[in-house]
């Protein structure tokens, strides 16, 4: 995982060496100003959704495990819904090659 490099103090307190033919410093300053507000709203959302996550964790830990006739259901809608798939692919290729002679039929006249 990639750690933060900047904070948004740091973002705050850079300064850049001068030059005679350098950058407005007043444009600078106003764009970095925006990036601050950027970060530290980033920096609010990543803390609020680890909250979430830990909240979420620790909802899921106190819920009492589900018993294999529970998950019995779960299990058969998956394999009725790859057996429904099989058939459709099947039937696209019966419904090609039946479809694809006739096309193929029709365009000599």
């Amino acid at each position: 995982m990639a750690s933060i490099i900047f904070s948004a103090k740091d973002i705050f307190e850079q300064e850049f060496g001068r030059e005679v033919r350098g950058y407005s410093k007043v444009e600078v300053d106003e764009f970095l100003d925006d990036v601050i507000k950027d970060y530290e709203t980033y920096a609010a959302l990543v803390k609020s959704l680890r909250q979430e996550i830990a909240d979420l964790k620790e909802e899921l830990a106190r819920k009492p495990k589900s018993s294999p006739v529970q998950a019995e259901p779960i299990e058969a809608a998956t394999t009725s819904s790859m057996t429904n798939f099989d058939i459709l692919k099947r039937l696209n290729r019966l419904e090609k090659e039946v479809f694809g002679k006739q096309i193929l039929d029709n365009s000599d006249f």
